[in-house]
Parts: structure tokens; sequence; C-alpha cells
């Protein structure tokens, strides 16, 4: 039986009723729900652990928490931040968006969606359980290796380790599922007379997601395996007194952190380009050349991960080769850019909360872009190395890059998926809030770390204090104006003004000709596209 038959079957009954819905689902509407609520709960946890992060920086000295449990806290609000919270929400819009946009009638493999899915909880709970053992007897040391896990401090930690072991290995499962069932799905479930250069940039941006996340995950998850084996069956790839190499452990996590950065933004990036068409009230400025430039972007950023480990004694031919290979990679990322500015030009705009978000987003991100550059240029790198400049770069990359842009994505389709408006005055005193106070929070950190100021540190020098005491005060008002990004959703999908099929004037797209709240099983006739 098709797949279009047996969604037809199943069309008279709606939704199924009760917690099984849930469990088994196999739609993927509710798979990309739950997805988002997972990585509602996980910004959260994150965030919590960022916000004591930030209250022991607030004065020198040591406030809260001891030096072991900060290093933990470091380690753990990244491994949440990037695995539980950003990569689950953009699989949730994914889920949600991309049989819509592409006309087909759900993911092409949807009992493996479901398990990709139930594996993320799982790992979580393994997550939280490295954080947790060290408090109890016998539960060993707390894992003082930030995210980056580099031997030989990994090789000396109690179980926790093993437990965030076994968390990425099962992360890394769910992401290469998730990923084949979306590569499957573009590729075989278009609707009719869809070509490739005709899908949606959205679209697009995750099918090369998907490829560098297969490309990329399993030497990771190679990487944590032959960690687990030095820790446990005596072997010696990264012990130096048997042999082995520390630094090969960091040329294999690199390879997997860097491509991690664009598997990130990519899919902000491809929100963006739904958004900025629709508000500006125009078609999108260079299709071809947007593809084009994410291309390269993921190709490039497969090829120069060790602008990470300038410092650790490579040859001058090596260095240089990640240098100029870095600064290339700023190409494809200024043309994306630029065909959103381009998109903008002479437009019809008006700024709702969506395009709000992502004029914010360009903004930022390129300011975040620059700073990167300059960390790519190794004699200024050596300078700026472990320093808080890095911590201030990577947050205004990843935050209006893969965050915001999130967060876009969410007010611009939540009408779509709930069937009423969301409160669009809320949304703008999220927004400014949120902005602000993102500034307030990681601006000043870029002046403390050309002073001198190392990162991953509990205590810090007096002159460092006030810079600090305005980014604690930022990091708080930050992280609690995302309480109200919670109450806007939860008051949007218990009610509000009806939200009409094509929600906002200038959408175009196939998701937009479906009713909104769009019914349980969609597109059980393919569209034709013209």
């Amino acid at each position: 039986m098709s797949t279009v038959a047996t969604a037809e079957a199943h069309h008279d009954h709606g939704a199924p009723k009760g917690l099984g819905r849930w469990l088994f689902s196999t739609n993927h509407k509710d798979i990309g729900t739950m997805y988002l609520v997972f990585a509602l709960i996980m910004l959260f946890l994150g965030g919590a652990s960022a916000m004591v992060i930030r209250a022991e920086l607030f004065l020198p000295g040591l406030q809260l928490v001891q030096p072991d449990l900060y290093n933990n806290l470091v380690t753990n609000h990244a491994l949440i931040m990037i695995f539980g919270a950003v990569m689950p929400a953009a699989a949730g819009l994914a889920n949600w968006m991309i049989p819509l946009m592409i006309g087909a009638p759900d993911m092409a493999l949807p009992r493996m969606n479901n398990l990709s899915f139930w594996i993320l909880p799982a790992a979580a709970i393994m997550l939280v359980l490295s954080f947790v053992v060290p408090f109890f007897p016998g539960g060993g040391t707390q894992i003082n290796t930030g995210w980056t896990l580099y031997p030989p401090l990994s090789l000396q930690v109690g179980m926790s380790m093993d437990f965030l072991i076994f968390a990425i290995h099962l992360l890394g499962i769910s992401s290469v599922l998730a990923s084949i069932n979306i590569i499957v799905t573009i590729f075989n479930m278009r609707a009719p007379g869809m070509k490739l250069m005709e899908m949606p940039i959205f679209v697009w941006t995750w099918l090369v997601t998907a490829f560098l996340l297969i490309l990329v995950v399993p030497v990771l998850a190679g990487g944590v395996t032959m960690l687990l084996f030095d820790r446990h069956f005596g072997t010696s790839f990264f012990n130096a007194a048997g042999g082995g190499d520390p630094v090969l452990f960091q040329h294999l996590f690199w390879f997997f952190g860097h491509p991690e950065v664009y598997i990130l933004i990519l899919p902000s990036f491809g929100v963006l380009a739904a958004i900025i068409p629709t508000f500006s009230r125009k078609p999108l400025f260079g299709y071809k050349s947007l593809v084009g430039a994410m291309i390269s972007i993921a190709t490039i950023g497969m090829v120069v991960w060790a602008h990470h480990q300038y410092t650790i004694g490579m040859s001058l031919g090596a260095v240089s080769y990640f240098m100029i290979g870095t600064i290339i990679i700023s190409i494809p990322v200024g043309l994306m850019i630029f065909n959103y500015i381009a998109t903008m030009w002479r437009g019809a705009m008006t700024f709702e909360t969506p395009m709000l978000f992502a004029v914010g987003i360009i903004l930022m991100f390129t300011f975040g872009g620059l700073t990167g550059v300059m960390l790519a240029v190794v004699p200024a790198d050596l300078q700026y190395h472990d320093s808080m400049f890095v911590v201030a770069h990577f947050h205004y990359v990843l935050l209006p890059g893969a965050v915001f842009g999130l967060f876009a994505g969410v007010f611009y389709w939540l009408p779509k998926w709930t069937g009423n408006m969301y409160d669009e005055k809320l949304a703008k005193i999220f927004f400014w809030t949120n902005i602000i106070s993102f500034n307030i929070t990681f601006f000043p950190q870029h002046f403390i770390g050309l002073a001198g100021m190392p990162r991953r540190i509990i205590d810090y020098n007096v002159m460092f204090t006030e810079f600090n005491v305005v980014s604690s005060i930022g990091a708080m008002v930050f992280g609690l104006s995302h309480l109200l990004l919670a109450y806007i959703v939860i008051k949007t999908i218990r009610g509000g003004k009806q939200a009409e099929a094509k929600v906002w004037e200038g959408a175009k797209g196939l998701e937009w000709e479906l009713p909104s709240p769009p019914p349980f099983h969609s597109w059980t006739v393919a569209p034709q596209m013209k």
C-alpha cells in the first residue's frame, strides 16, 4: 500500500488520544512538537548552569561553588546547550516543516523518526547523571575538562566521564538516524514536479546539515570510544606515558567540533531565508548563489578544524593552511548575509517579531563573524587563545546564528502549528529584553579577553571586576527573559486570535496552502507543482 493510500485510510480518525499518541507516534508533526518541547526543557537546564557560572563570576574570589563543580557546570552547560537544546530544536523545525514544504504526507521513515527522538531523553538522563554521580559516595570526581574532553584530564576523571561518553554515543546515534531520514525524505518524497533547485532554502539547509552530520558525528564517536578504551582497557591512544598522543584526540574532536558549528547555524539560516522574503514582500535574492554558498560552507568547514589548535606546535605550513582556509570560509558566509540584505533592499518591510529577530541575527552574527576572522589570524590568535575573547566570539556566532534563528522560526510558524496567533506585544517585549541583555552579557567579554582574562576559570584578577559585574547582570536578565518565551508559547497553544491558512501577507510556499493548524495527515494527495 502506498504512503498516500495509507494516509487517506487514516484521514477520518484525526489525531489519536492519550499518552500513546506521544509514545508511539510516527506522525511528523507530533514528533516535531516533542523535539521542540524537549529542546525547551534542556534550554532551561543549560541556561540554569550558565546562570550559576555567571553568578560565580560576578565578583573575584570563590562565591557559590567549588572549582571542580564550576568546571563541571562549564562542561555540562556546553553539552546540554549544543546537543540537548539547539540540535533537537532544529530537528523539531525540520520534522514539522520539511514534509509540509515539499508536499510529502510524512517523513520517509516514520518509525525510525520515533526512535531517533526517544533516544534523546535517555541520553539527556545520562548527561544529567554525569553531573550528579560525583555527589554520591564512591561517585568519583567531577568532570573538569570543559566540553572538549581533552586528555589527560578526561583520563583521570571518575565514572561520571563514562556516563558522558555513553550520552555522546546516544546523541550521535539519534542525530545520524534523523539525518538519514531527512535525506531520504527530501530525495524521495518531494511533490511531483518539484526539482531540487525549486525547494525552499530551509529544506536545502537541512539537506546540507544532514550530510554534514553523517560525515562528522562518527569521527567524534570514534574519538570518545578510544577515550573509553584508554580509560578501562589498557590502551594508549591518547596517553603519552604509553606512547600515545593527546593531540590526536584534539584532531578527532575538532574534526567534528568545527563542522558542528555549521550544523547548528545552517538550519537557522534556512529559517531566515523563509522569513526575510515574507516580511520584505520580495522574492529571495540570489537563490542559486545561496545554495552554492551553503554547500561551500559545508565543504570548506570540514577542512579547517585545526584553527582551534594553533598553540599545540603545528608546523608553519599546517598553521598557514588552516589560517587561509578559515579566512576563505568568510566569503560564502558573507555571500549569504549579502543575499539576505539584498532581499530586504527596497522591499515593503514590516517588523513583526520574526523579522525583528532576522535583522538582529544579521547584525550580531556579522559582528561574531568579524571576531572569527580576527581569531583565524595565527599571530593574533596566540594572544587571544583560551581568553574570554573566544567565549565572546562564539556566543556572538552561536546565539544569534543558531538560537535566535530558532526563536524566529518558532514565532514565524507558531500560528501555523497551533492555529492561534501569538501575542505580538509580548513577543516584541521578549525580543527587546533578549537582544539587549544578550549584548550586555557578551559584549564586555571581548574587552576582558583582550586584556588577558582566561576562560574557564573560577577566580580572576581584581582589574576585571567591573566588566564581569556588567556581564553577570546581563546574563541574569537574559536567562530570565526565556520564561517569557515559554509563557508566550503556552498562551498561544491555549488560545488566541484564529490564524488564517496564509498567516503572513507576503508568505509563499506549499505550507501556507494548508489550513492553520494543518490536519493531522497533510498532503494525502500530493500537490502538483506548476
